[in-house]
């Protein structure tokens, strides 16, 4: 795939308007591709000489934001939100979002200031897969020959799952993926087992935190244990990490694991059961060879981290080059955020009736955990309740609002329910905002919603779940 032309062509309009501007912000979002997207934007403008203010946001504060400078940059966020409510005569706005848009692509031809909006989905990409924010930041980058930041846009795709769909990288990512290659910052292993730590956890902890669909091994570190020295290939008092592995016990593990998966879900679903297991795997060259930071998905978790506990900055400032001060928070920061997980976690799953199940989706009550993480959480608990159908969890964000988060077994992506649509419509309905993937997505409503919310959600999904 290549970049179209009429995109090219905003890309272009793009350096115009950066050169011409003085006064700039730039808003991004607080997850890893946010992260992304912000350290690149800031990059491009130090390099530049631009002076700008850089500010990591939640999408509920875009709707009624005071526009404030000459040029507003909005990155991995924008399109589905009211972000020009205030724009005055002669500013200029431009977005790099690849979530569903609410404007048409010559939106801004009849306005007395400037709005430049850059989606793929103007262009009939698919901004679930095919590119994210961070990789239109990168492009961007790219037109000023800024081909070094390439693997910034990778690592931005890891975080926002964009190779979850078929293992790998497709579409305008190949792109991004060929570039930090040409550049000497990535390595891609094609095939490879798809098990998060592969680095740093041996191998039957990482096993265990398997949770697409219920295993015998999820959340069973002692089943992990005992099939791993059955077949041969983990010992009691020598274990290994899945990148210790030589290819013929990475094959038993495969032929084991679908096996397993095989018997316990819906035969409909067996042939996609090769892609919760295999998928290619990223290696950052330029990385420390015992450090977290050189595997992408442990990489893009230390970015999550930060963004879950404001600490965006400091993230920002490691994927800048800050390899000093900056990565010794940056590890403090992910100890702390796995602590946070840990505890929120034993809150929702310390009782079944925490979670509660309904005909066609679960949910449970998180309050009291951290909006910034209630995302997470509902990932996480996946292996602890019925994987058939999706889990939605919500808690407060203030007294009038809730979070919302829902997240499901990548197998349900296949049957072609896009939830992230469903719940932008569902929450508007409510008086609230929302979106995302077809896996991942979340909303902010009016607290008083709640279970309108959960009754609606659930009969819209009435005959579409085929479990």
């Amino acid at each position: 795939m290549e970049i179209p032309q009429l995109m090219s062509e905003q890309y272009q309009k793009a350096v115009e308007i950066i050169a011409s501007c003085e006064d700039i912000k730039v808003y991004s979002h607080i997850d890893c591709d946010g992260i992304c997207s912000g350290a690149i934007l800031s990059t491009i403008l130090d390099r530049q000489d631009k002076d700008h203010e850089i500010e990591f946001v939640n999408l509920d504060v875009l709707d009624d934001l005071e526009l404030d400078h000459e040029l507003t940059i909005f990155s991995d966020l924008g399109s589905g939100q009211r972000i020009d409510t205030h724009a005055k005569n002669g500013q200029k706005i431009i977005i790099l979002d690849h979530h569903p848009p609410l404007r048409s692509l010559d939106y801004g031809e009849d306005k007395n200031y400037t709005y430049l909006e850059i989606n793929p989905l103007h262009h009939g990409i698919d901004g679930s897969y095919y590119v994210c924010g961070g990789g239109l930041c990168y492009f961007l980058a790219k037109e000023y020959g800024y081909t070094d930041l390439s693997w910034i846009g990778v690592l931005s795709a890891i975080g926002d799952m964009q190779n979850t769909h078929s293992g790998h990288f497709e579409g305008l990512n190949t792109i991004i993926q060929q570039d930090a290659i040409d550049n000497g910052y990535l390595e891609v292993m094609e095939n490879d087992i798809n098990i998060y730590g592969r680095n740093t956890r041996p191998l039957f902890i990482a096993l265990s935190y398997f949770n697409d669909v219920k295993l015998p091994i999820t959340d069973n570190a002692t089943e992990c244990m005992a099939i791993l020295e059955e077949l041969g290939i983990d010992e009691k008092n020598n274990r290994k990490t899945l990148n210790q592995l030589t290819m013929q016990e990475k094959a038993k593990l495969y032929q084991r694991l679908s096996g397993m998966i095989s018997k316990v879900v819906p035969g409909r679903y067996v042939k996609y059961i090769s892609k919760l297991i295999i998928g290619d795997s990223y290696t950052f060259l330029k990385e420390d060879r015992d450090s977290f930071l050189r595997d992408a998905s442990e990489f893009s978790t230390a970015m999550n981290a930060c963004g879950r506990n404001h600490e965006e900055k400091i993230a920002m400032e490691v994927l800048k080059g800050d390899r000093l001060f900056a990565l010794d928070e940056l590890e403090s920061v992910s100890r702390d955020h796995r602590r946070n997980l840990a505890q929120s976690i034993e809150q929702v799953t310390n009782e079944d009736s925490n979670i509660i199940e309904l005909e066609n989706l679960q949910y449970f009550d998180g309050t009291g955990i951290k909006p910034e993480i209630v995302g997470t959480i509902t990932g996480m608990i996946l292996g602890h309740c019925n994987w058939k159908k999706p889990i939605i969890g919500f808690t407060q964000t203030d007294d009038k609002g809730l979070k919302i988060s829902l997240r499901c077994s990548r197998l349900l992506s296949y049957d072609g329910i896009h939830f992230g649509n469903l719940m932008r419509r569902v929450a508007g309905e409510v008086g609230g905002s929302g979106g995302g993937h077809s896996m991942a997505c979340g909303a902010y409503i009016p607290i008083d919603k709640k279970d309108v919310f959960i009754e609606r959600f659930n009969s819209e999904l009435d005959g579409k779940l085929t479990n």
